[in-house]
């Protein structure tokens, strides 16, 4: 069987659409087709079905993917036992993060791509909705993706899932903002602010969405902003909120910005790194898993020195 078919079978899986999967492959839609095609008169079982424009997989389909995966595992480790011999660095590993998480990791992850001893990095920002990270390692060898404590983990049957780190996420204000005077906040305290947040899709605008269901408040969201540096600046500004991940973003001390622990629920944001199982098994891509993490681990011993009364989350 012909692992490349099998690939463009997994991509459709992870992918959605024969458009998507084309596109992740580097290919035109009609030659996904035609693939599918000569691979779908190898069995009798449908592999795929159509659901309305769009093409997803049947349950035999599905079962073909988890075998899909563990050939190209194999096929992974046996590339890996190769390399070991010639050191096991010689290619590029790519990786992608979301915005916040690429300001405090790639800097440093570009700095040790200079050592000898080291692979290639190449470092690309990727701001997608939640849902949409897995998809990327199609792309990537190291997507770090993240997700908020009340959002469902990561499906682990397609990809390795391997923590950076886990941060409370902060209500941010401006010092002589009236709360700022209490050291931590409840959901009811926070009925009648104005919010600087994400776009729909993005945390925390699902952690505002459940921060105002425990209010039993909608909270009034003003304006839509992805990147958290740019809502810190706007928070300094204005008398407007935003919630601002701990460790990973920076806040100048100029700003006058200050952060307050939201208590009565749990306001936890995971930072994953999701890989492709058959990936994982490189030494050049484990070289910069544990780059990351001790980026990670820098980040967080930076920030609890700044506040030394900040707990981590449990």
């Amino acid at each position: 069987m012909d692992p490349y078919q099998l690939r463009v079978l997994r991509e459709l899986g992870d992918q959605g659409s024969v458009a998507a999967t084309a596109k992740a492959l580097g290919v035109s839609p009609s030659a996904v087709s035609q693939t599918l095609s000569a691979l779908q008169r190898r069995f009798t079982a449908s592999l795929t079905q159509k659901r309305g424009r769009s093409v997803e997989l049947t349950d035999a389909g599905e079962a073909l993917v988890v075998a899909a995966i563990a050939v190209a595992e194999a096929l992974s480790k046996a590339e890996a036992a190769v390399d070991d011999f010639v050191g096991g660095i010689d290619r590029t590993v790519r990786v992608s993060a979301f915005h916040s998480a690429a300001a405090a990791f790639f800097p440093g992850l570009a700095a040790k791509a200079q050592r000898e001893g080291f692979p290639s990095i190449e470092c690309v920002d990727e701001d997608v909705e939640r849902v949409s990270f897995p998809a990327l390692t199609a792309s990537y060898d190291i997507v770090i993706a993240h997700r908020m404590s009340h959002t469902p983990p990561w499906a682990r049957d397609r990809l390795a899932v391997l923590s950076l780190l886990r941060e409370p996420m902060d209500v941010a204000m401006h010092g002589s903002h009236p709360l700022a005077s209490r050291a931590s906040l409840t959901p009811a305290d926070l009925v009648g602010t104005t919010w600087i947040s994400t776009h729909a899709g993005f945390s925390p605008a699902d952690m505002l969405d459940a921060i105002a269901a425990a209010a039993g408040h909608p909270m009034r969201v003003i304006h839509r902003i992805n990147d958290f540096g740019t809502a810190a600046a706007m928070a300094a500004e204005s008398d407007h909120l935003a919630l601002l991940p701990r460790h990973t973003v920076r806040i100048h001390p100029s700003q006058q910005v200050v952060l307050r622990p939201l208590a009565g629920m749990r306001t936890v944001r995971h930072v994953d790194m999701l890989i492709r199982p058959e990936r994982v098994v490189h030494r050049a891509v484990s070289l910069a898993v544990d780059a990351l993490r001790e980026l990670a681990r820098s980040r967080v011993q930076s920030s609890l020195e700044r506040n030394p009364s900040d707990q981590e989350p449990t």
